[in-house]
């Protein structure tokens, strides 16, 4: 459960990414599939060469979802459902992975942003991809 300062602390912390958020979904997709390469099994159609449109384009979206959460953080079940349902029922991601981007992503926010990233801004994040997650995967029961 997010309390009060996490919550602040995560609309903080998204509020200085601001613009940025695209680029660094792409940063942490291409960290992800660097260092996971598994990860990449879900991708086949994918150029993996850095800076390629499609994943880009891909982290623009995983950019646009965490700010629809951010915006939502007492609701994110129903703010992020048909995430859910895409990447259950449609695509059937492994759940692991949303633990190895949410990972990808806090490295990716650390290096750029190395003065704000607090040990309680970290911890908040950290939480809130952590429930993104559970979200993002509750509907595989």
């Amino acid at each position: 459960v997010l309390s009060p300062g996490d919550k602040s602390n995560i609309k903080a912390a998204w509020g200085k990414i601001g613009g940025q958020a695209p680029q660094y979904g792409a940063e942490a997709l291409e960290r992800m599939f660097l260092s996971f390469p598994t990860t990449k099994t879900y991708f086949p159609h994918f150029d993996m060469s850095h800076g390629s449109a499609q994943i880009q384009a891909h982290g623009k979206k995983v950019a646009d979802a965490l700010s629809t959460a951010v915006g939502h953080l007492d609701d994110l079940p129903t703010a992020l459902s048909a995430l859910s349902d895409l990447h259950a029922h449609k695509l059937r991601v492994d759940p692991a992975n949303f633990k190895l981007l949410s990972h990808c992503i806090l490295v990716t926010l650390a290096c750029h942003h190395p003065g704000d990233f607090t040990p309680e801004i970290h911890a908040s994040l950290d939480k809130f991809l952590a429930n993104v997650s559970t979200v993002l995967t509750s509907k595989y029961r």
